[in-house]
């Protein structure tokens, strides 16, 4: 009965939540400045600091995303097109109660490349058989603009013979994230520092500032069969003026294969399949394809994500660690 009820409630809460953003979608687009992942049920680390650790397992992961395959950039270029990579290290300090997290992500958005690389630390407060966790993260935010894939009405412009410029700045983010054994839900403080890259140099109206990001996180598992289980989940990202959301289900069967669709706002609604390998499901692949349903004319149709995930296999304490990698397993 209890857990009828907790069913109830969280399902009325994901269903307020869709109301509100459905109703609100008119508003101007979000302003995307952080990579954007459409499997981000698998990237909790990226969008929170306070996620480090939080599973209780080691996990390594990759991404790796074509934004609007085939667009060319205005240089004609194809290199020069839009896609992001993120490798992620998520662990437990058990002992401390607590957990580790770094990520690096590398965002190419045709002449100007972001290279983002973070630690997190959060501390785990243990409620019952739930988890709350506070989190903070410190790292570096690069970017560099890369000139000469600029079409230059001038040819006289002093900035045109800037060629390639770098610029590195420091960056904090915080966060807080609860675990219950059926739902989570999480919020991400990203980009606390007030920096400015400013690689044209007087021209302020065309430098580019770290703009604070509130990332709003959650989901719920629930069984529908002994086998199959179904996880709504979403993800609001905002700057307090403007937003965007994504908001989609996954279906898992026998913790081995899934499956699921997510709609992305004014922008795309994206299809996902995945797989666990090895008895323990420790490897995991998934693979997501976007397509735009929202001004098509001025983009590509289709984009394409790949994800690897590796978890560690756990020990107890009176067993002998056994270390499995997937190049030598039979």
């Amino acid at each position: 009965m209890a857990e009828f009820e907790n069913f109830a409630y969280m399902k009325n809460q994901f269903f307020l939540i869709f109301v509100i953003l459905a109703l609100t979608s008119t508003y101007p687009l979000f302003g995307q400045q952080n990579a954007q992942f459409s499997q981000y049920m698998f990237n909790n680390l990226y969008y929170n600091p306070a996620y480090a650790g939080v599973e209780g397992v080691t996990t390594l992961t990759a991404f790796h995303r074509s934004q609007w395959a085939g667009y060319q950039p205005t240089s004609g270029d194809p290199a020069g097109g839009i896609n992001s990579q993120v490798i992620s290290l998520n662990t437990p300090i058990l002992r401390l109660r607590s957990g580790f997290g770094l990520h690096v992500v590398n965002d190419r958005l045709g002449p100007l490349t972001n290279l983002d690389a973070q630690m997190s630390f959060a501390y785990h407060l243990g409620m019952g058989n739930s988890k709350l966790s506070i989190g903070i993260r410190a790292g570096i935010y690069s970017q560099t603009v890369d000139f000469d894939q600029y079409r230059w009405v001038d040819d006289n412009d002093p900035l045109k013979e800037s060629n390639r410029v770098s610029q590195l700045r420091p960056d904090f983010s915080a966060g807080v994230f609860y675990r219950a054994r059926q739902y989570y839900i999480g919020v991400g403080f990203q980009h606390l520092t007030d920096v400015k890259f400013d690689a044209f140099g007087n021209y302020d109206e065309l430098n580019n500032p770290l703009v604070n990001h509130i990332i709003f996180s959650g989901g719920y598992d629930y069984d529908l069969t002994y086998k199959v289980r179904l996880t709504p989940s979403f993800l609001v990202q905002t700057d307090l003026n403007t937003y965007s959301f994504d908001i989609g289900a996954m279906a898992t069967y026998n913790e081995t294969m899934w499956g699921g669709i997510s709609f992305r706002q004014q922008e795309a609604i994206v299809g996902m399949l995945g797989y666990s390998f090895f008895k323990e499901k420790s490897l995991k692949l998934g693979y997501a394809f976007d397509y735009v349903v929202v001004a098509q004319l001025a983009k590509a149709a289709a984009s394409h994500e790949v994800m690897v995930t590796y978890s560690l296999p756990i020990s107890s304490a009176n067993e002998k660690k056994i270390i499995r990698t997937p190049r030598f397993r039979q």
